[in-house]
This record gives structure tokens, C-alpha cells and sequence, in this order.
């Protein structure tokens, strides 16, 4: 008689975990993040209710994480360091501008936002699991950049983070105008002014 294996739960779990994650993105697509609710997903997913509790602490954070399971940074988040400054930043803000222009992504990532700035438990996992490590590879490729002379030496890598990210994300926070590779262009080539090596003496803090 043929020797019968008993059930991994492991692959169990992750099949079922996959499944919340693929119908909690189905779901926030088809309804919005407002009439979303954890037994829309739990059906959705042929799971029990209390089995998505087990794993995530409220309906924001299954929605997180799968944005994240379907995000480009699922595998880690790199930049490019091709040598050419201009280009490797160009290759990150024109994807991004896409990315926030997308009317699938663009609804649920402001709801998100919102639900990180109220609750600290989200803010946390934002931050470890996305925020920092991109700020942390951004300031990296900028290291880069002043070693190789390409910006000015007394460059402070933080301010120069926020000046790459902040104009975008403040254009599309407000709906100030449209996201597009021209614009994200744009921005590029002022963040290399401001950080330029022979941009003058720039003033100190205060």
C-alpha cells in the first residue's frame, strides 16, 4: 500500500495568506478602501475571519501588505548605479511618476497614507519595511555620487534624499499638476543644481 503524506502545514498557511492578500487587492479595486471589510476578504479568499486576524492586526494592515506583495520593492529595493547620475535618477522618478498616475494604485496608496499617519503600528511597518530601506538606498547611490566627485563634497546626503522625493510626492499629495517623465525630468536636473559642486557657497542652517 502507497505510503500517504500528511498535509505541510506551512504550504497550507502560505497558500492561504496568498489568497487574503490576492482577494484584499481584488476587493480595494473593485469597492474602495471604504467598503472593504474583513469578511468581504475572508470570503473572498475561502478563509475564516478569525484566521486573517491571526495573521494582521486590522484591515489596513492586510491591505498593506498587499500592496507591498504586488509592489516593485516585494524583492528588496535597489537603485541603479550605472556611473551617470542624471540617468540612474531619471530611471527612479519616471517609474515612480507612473506608478502614482496609475488609477489602480492611486486611491488605495492615499488611504494607506492616511492610515499610516494615524496609527502607529503602521507607521512602524512602513517604516521598516519600505520607507527606510528605500531612503537608506537613495542615500547610498548619493554617497556614490560624492565620492566620485559628481556632487559637491560637503553634500548632506539626508537634505539631499528629501530634495529628490519631496517635490514629487508633495505635487501628487496635493494634486498640483500632472506626473509626468518631462516633469520628473525636471526635478532631476534641479536636485543635481542644488547639489552641484560649483553651485556657490550655500548658506548653513538657521
Amino acid at each position: 500500500m502507497a505510503s500517504r503524506t500528511a498535509p505541510d502545514p506551512a504550504r497550507r498557511s502560505e497558500r492561504s495568506r496568498t489568497a487574503v492578500l490576492t482577494a484584499a487587492a481584488e476587493l480595494v479595486t473593485e469597492v474602495g478602501y471604504g467598503k472593504l471589510t474583513i469578511e468581504a476578504i475572508a470570503a473572498r479568499a475561502g478563509v475564516g475571519k478569525q484566521t486573517i486576524y491571526r495573521w494582521w492586526p486590522s484591515k489596513g494592515a492586510v491591505v498593506f501588505d498587499a500592496f507591498l506583495a504586488g509592489s516593485e520593492h516585494e524583492g528588496g529595493i535597489e537603485l541603479p548605479d550605472t556611473g551617470d547620475l542624471r540617468a540612474d535618477l531619471r530611471a527612479v522618478l519616471r517609474p515612480s511618476s507612473d506608478q502614482l498616475t496609475d488609477p489602480a494604485f492611486d486611491p488605495t496608496a492615499r488611504v494607506l497614507i492616511a492610515e499610516i499617519v494615524t496609527d502607529p503600528a503602521m507607521h512602524g511597518e512602513y517604516r521598516t519595511r519600505l520607507l527606510d530601506p528605500l531612503l537608506e538606498v537613495t542615500r547610498r547611490r548619493f554617497r556614490s555620487a560624492r565620492e566620485a566627485g559628481q556632487i559637491a563634497p560637503d553634500t548632506d546626503l539626508d537634505l539631499a534624499v528629501e530634495l529628490f522625493y519631496g517635490p514629487l510626492h508633495y505635487r501628487w499629495m496635493f494634486r498640483l499638476g500632472p506626473l509626468t517623465h518631462d516633469h520628473a525630468d525636471h526635478l532631476v536636473d534641479a536636485v543635481l543644481r542644488a547639489l552641484s559642486a560649483d553651485c556657490g557657497e550655500r548658506p548653513g542652517p538657521g
